[in-house]
């Protein structure tokens, strides 16, 4: 049987009326022009009508707004791409179980903020016991064992200390992607790792950051992308399942 291909519309104040709300900020003073110009912009994207729902000056020379209206685009869900979680979620007590059992070693986890990049929030809400969503960060793990170098780590910096600590898994967080930072950042990272370690004995190299885009991972050379809303426990249980099942299975 075919399945039948189903379209979608947005959804605003009725069923199927297309209606979106939009928010930017143009590089102009707060007036009646600015306003315009915001209406103008929203029409060049496709949204006819278009109303400014809130305006609000950002400084003397600019101005933030909201724009709401209707737009005719439909969304096909069947020819969206993304990466589904293909290893099983586990506990803490789990985790460590299995470490223990495979590795008969602690697993060891370098992370950190690369580049200029001085937010901690996310790899600290990974790493530390603290955590994040309610469940306890990687240093909670009795099994893992987790060097949390901060921010404005440099990539030598970075493999220096993996070499050092002999880490099973490196672990990046990228929060300023100002200029597509990120990115650049990232893929000087997995190039100097595979320069300085040979190809059975690199790390697992995992990044992590809000405009990261999870399908993202062979293009910038690491083994995995996670995005906004990732738990302690989700990459925890990646880890064990790369480095613990897979090689499990293999010996």
């Amino acid at each position: 049987m075919i399945e039948e291909k189903r379209l979608l519309r947005p959804y605003g104040d009725t069923t199927g009326d297309g209606m979106v709300q939009l928010s930017f900020t143009l590089p102009m003073p707060h007036s009646k022009v600015a306003e315009g110009a915001a209406v103008q912009l929203a029409n060049k994207m496709g949204m006819d009508p278009a109303l400014v729902a809130h305006a609000r000056p950002m400084g003397p020379d600019f101005t933030f707004f909201v724009v709401y209206g209707r737009v005719n685009h439909l969304v096909d869900p069947s020819a969206v791409e993304v990466v589904e979680r293909d290893y099983e979620l586990l506990t803490p007590r789990e985790v460590n179980a299995a470490v223990k059992r495979v590795l008969r070693r602690r697993l060891v986890v370098v992370g950190g903020c690369i580049g200029t990049d001085a937010h901690t929030v996310g790899i600290d809400a990974i790493l530390n016991i603290k955590g994040f969503a309610g469940e306890k960060g990687l240093e909670y793990y009795r099994e893992l064992k987790v060097v949390n170098l901060g921010a404005q780590v440099s990539v030598p910096q970075l493999v220096e200390r993996a070499v050092t600590e002999k880490a099973d898994a490196v672990l990046v967080s990228q929060v300023v992607t100002q200029r597509d930072a990120h990115l650049l950042n990232t893929r000087e990272m997995s190039a100097a790792f595979r320069e300085a370690f040979p190809p059975a004995r690199r790390p697992l190299l995992v990044v992590g950051g809000p405009r990261f885009d999870e399908t993202m991972s062979e293009g910038l050379g690491v083994d995995r992308v996670f995005t906004r809303g990732t738990t302690p426990g989700e990459v925890a249980s990646y880890l064990v399942h790369r480095l613990v099942t897979e090689r499990g299975r293999a010996s």
